[in-house]
């Protein structure tokens, strides 16, 4: 078990003598100074995107109006009701537009489709399936529930086909990624148990051709029903955040679609883009019309295109293979090969294989390649785009020689190429109470992934930074978070350690941690192997043994000096917290322009979510308690408080000047980073700011105190009294801690997860 260990002051590592501690003082300098000059449309690497910028209109079923408005609240736009398509013109860019089911039909083929993007929005309560016509002629069709009703599968749908959002190149930016295959009937068995499932999983797979839509007296479908397989996409998109895979696999390739129709794959497949499905899984056998067809017609959805080989004769070394790949790639944005073999050997030939096409074609979308069966498994703990994997709560394994995400960790641990790392949680005594819940959850996150990694958490020094470079110049580090985070000027500052990463040049800064300033990650990131001669001299040739090697005391006797190949990255993750909460029942597009207000004490407090707001493109963000961190002074337009006339002016005046009744728009969002001593003055600038129910959108109200310290007042209710939708810290801490674990171990630990495996004393 993990425990809280007060750090002891270390000796220091030495100290190179041409170092003096300056060179990261004057990177760190420089690189501010040029992104103090950054245009406000500056992308931010994981950020959201303007996407799609037509008038969207809204198709309604009967007495489905308020839907409608429910749309517009999430895209954070006005609304109207309009008698039909003829009504919709250039003057509309500003609104959702809602028309009637039944008078949309009359002008849905005609309309002006570079000005609209339409949505068949139908509640299955109204019965199943919804208007066949309408289904064909729109754009996308949102498929939903009257009670429950899931806002954040609203928000997550729009955010996708509007293309504000893309899962796939964070994605494939990680250095591994895993999916995996509900092989279940019914996707209702798997929810129960959807966020254990889930555990390490980048996307979840949804096997149409494995369901079973039930036709009464013990009786199923051959073939399930358009009506029933959208009605499971429904039901698994509501419980997870996860990019789900669209599959309908062939009799051929070990699935059950029949082949004798390759139309019906079409009508299967070009729904679930409709539907906002993220990847959409198209074998390579289909016609390649079909095949071009749903790539052209993509949007927002990504296609992987599959093959699989079952014959035992396939080969990898063969000019078919390359053949394949080729003909996969014209229309993919991933290309999918997996083969049957006999001998261990030619999962080596499939390495070779993977190498020759990366080398021989770079620009080609990415390979996921593995080899079935018991042999084949040995590929499966190579490949490292979108591998399939199982879980032993499934049913069934979805393919022959499948691996759960934690028996490939322990594969890749025994061959040596997951080494045993030791993670640590640095924190202060002052923040003792709140980070030592989180080694048990790591803990017992490492154990369902199967990873061989140990965690620990430490306290620094109070008064500086004394003995973290310690604990990072050890051979078996493998990252750290730091709660409360670090001004990155500190890393600067009389550290010779982290002065003299690459070579003098410092420890790599990323986009995150370079603006705001403050870094709460510390990430691990092996680079190419150097001689053994260029190892540094502090690491021992051949440690002393221990007979207890897990003492975290003993450590930096037994273990000293970061590998020469290795370096270290300081990050942020806060601010995707902040992000991740503020965009999960609101598309990100419900902030672009607005107005901002921005509570805190100081700059260091508020620069997590300054860089948030930054990245949801807000027009304005008005500051109370804390002078604009340079970085920002430029980037973002911001005018502090300074007088009861300007507060007054924020209530009536919108991010572009424009004057707007007191409450009803400006300012949208409220986020405070305030503690909670001071919940009394948070609750009173909420109630300035609040909206009394006006208009068609609620504002947002994020309150970043720590929950767990006893406080006078409520800022959060007061928020929902004042016409907000509040959000605390519980939320941030969640999807922090997701991110966190993302940038340490690499791997996906779904949000659901954390809340349920966590516990409430977390957060």
């Amino acid at each position: 078990m993990a425990a809280v260990q007060k750090m002891e002051p270390l000796p220091k590592p030495a100290r190179p003598q041409s170092m003096d501690g300056g060179a990261l003082a004057m990177e760190i300098d420089r690189k501010s100074a040029v992104l103090a000059h950054a245009s406000h449309e500056m992308a931010i690497r994981g950020g959201p995107q303007r996407g799609d910028t037509r008038i969207v209109v809204i198709i309604y079923g009967p007495g489905q109006e308020t839907i409608v408005a429910v749309f517009a609240e999430v895209l954070g736009k006005p609304y109207q009701l309009k008698n039909g398509f003829q009504e919709v013109t250039h003057d509309d860019i500003d609104l959702v537009v809602g028309i009637s089911s039944e008078k949309a039909k009359a002008g849905i083929s005609s309309r002006n489709q570079k000005l609209l993007v339409t949505i068949n929005a139908h509640c299955t309560s109204l019965g199943m399936p919804p208007d066949v016509y309408l289904s064909a002629q729109t754009d996308y069709e949102f498929l939903y529930t009257e009670a429950p009703f899931s806002r954040r599968d609203l928000a997550r749908f729009t955010s996708h086909v509007l293309g504000q959002s893309s899962h796939h190149e964070t994605l494939m930016a990680k250095p591994r990624t895993f999916f995996i295959s509900t092989t279940f009937p019914d996707v209702h068995a798997a929810l129960p148990n959807i966020d254990i499932l889930t555990v390490g999983s980048d996307a979840v797979e949804i096997r149409v051709d494995l369901l079973k839509e039930p036709l009464g007296e013990g009786r199923f479908s051959e073939i399930p029903s358009l009506s029933y397989v959208g009605e499971q996409v429904m039901l698994l998109r509501q419980r997870t955040e996860l990019p789900i895979i669209f599959t309908t696999r062939c009799i051929k390739e070990n699935g059950r679609f029949p082949m004798e129709n390759p139309d019906l794959y079409y009508e299967y497949l070009y729904r679930a883009i409709q539907w906002g499905v993220e990847y959409i899984d198209v074998e390579l056998w289909l016609p390649e019309p079909i095949r071009r067809k749903l790539y052209e017609q993509r949007g927002s959805s990504r296609i992987m295109s599959a093959f699989h080989d079952f014959s035992g004769t396939f080969k990898w070394p063969s000019q078919r293979a390359e053949s394949i790949f080729l003909e996969s790639r014209r229309y993919a944005d991933i290309v999918k090969m997996i083969a049957i073999i006999n001998d261990h050997n030619e999962n080596f030939e499939l390495e070779y294989f993977r190498s020759k096409i990366k080398a021989e074609y770079p620009d080609s979308p990415p390979l996921s390649a593995v080899n079935m069966g018991e042999t084949g498994q040995f590929s499966r703990t190579l490949n490292k785009v979108l591998t399939p994997i199982t879980h032993p709560l499934l049913p069934i394994i979805a393919a022959p020689g499948q691996m759960s995400a934690a028996e490939i960790n322990q594969a890749l641990a025994l061959f040596g190429q997951l080494p045993r790392k030791r993670i640590y949680g640095i924190t202060s005594p002052l923040m003792r109470s709140t980070t030592t819940p989180q080694a048990p959850f790591y803990e017992k996150c490492f154990n369902e992934l199967g990873l061989p990694h140990q965690f620990a958490v430490v306290e620094r020094h109070p008064k500086g930074l004394a003995g973290i470079e310690t604990w990072c110049n050890q051979r078996s580090f493998g990252g750290a978070y730091l709660h409360p985070a670090v001004p990155l000027t500190s890393f600067a500052t009389g550290n010779g350690f982290f002065s003299s990463l690459n070579k003098g040049n410092g420890p790599v800064l990323s986009e995150a941690a370079r603006l705001i300033g403050m870094v709460d990650t510390i990430v691990v990131r092996s680079t190419s192997s150097g001689s053994a001669s260029s190892a540094p001299a502090s690491t021992p040739s051949s440690p002393p043994r221990h007979h207890n090697g897990d003492s975290f005391a003993a450590i930096h006797s037994a273990q000293s000096g970061l590998p020469h190949n290795t370096s270290l990255v300081l990050d942020n993750a806060s601010w995707k917290g902040i992000l991740s909460t503020l965009t999960r029942d609101l598309a990100p597009s419900a902030y672009f322009g607005c107005a901002a207000v921005l509570i805190a004490s100081s700059p260091d407090d508020a620069a997590s979510a300054l860089f948030a707001l930054k990245a949801l493109k807000v027009g304005k963000v008005y500051t109370v308690g804390f002078k604009t961190p340079p970085a920002f002074a430029k980037d973002l337009h911001i005018e502090p408080f300074n007088s009861l006339e300007s507060i007054q002016r924020a209530r009536t005046v919108n991010a572009n000047g424009a004057e707007v009744r007191a409450g009803t728009g400006s300012p949208f969002v409220v986020v405070s980073a305030l503690g909670p001593e001071k919940s009394n003055l948070v609750g009173m600038l909420v109630r300035l700011f609040g909206s009394r129910g006006s208009g068609n959108s609620r504002k947002v109200f994020l309150d970043l105190a720590d929950g767990s310290v006893p406080r006078k007042g409520d800022p959060g209710l007061i928020a929902e009294q004042s016409g907000f939708a509040a959000y605390g810290t519980a939320d941030v801490t969640a999807f922090t801690t997701v991110e966190t674990l993302r940038l340490l171990v690499g791997q996906n630990v779904p949000y659901s997860f954390v809340r349920l495996a966590s516990g409430r004393q977390i957060f």
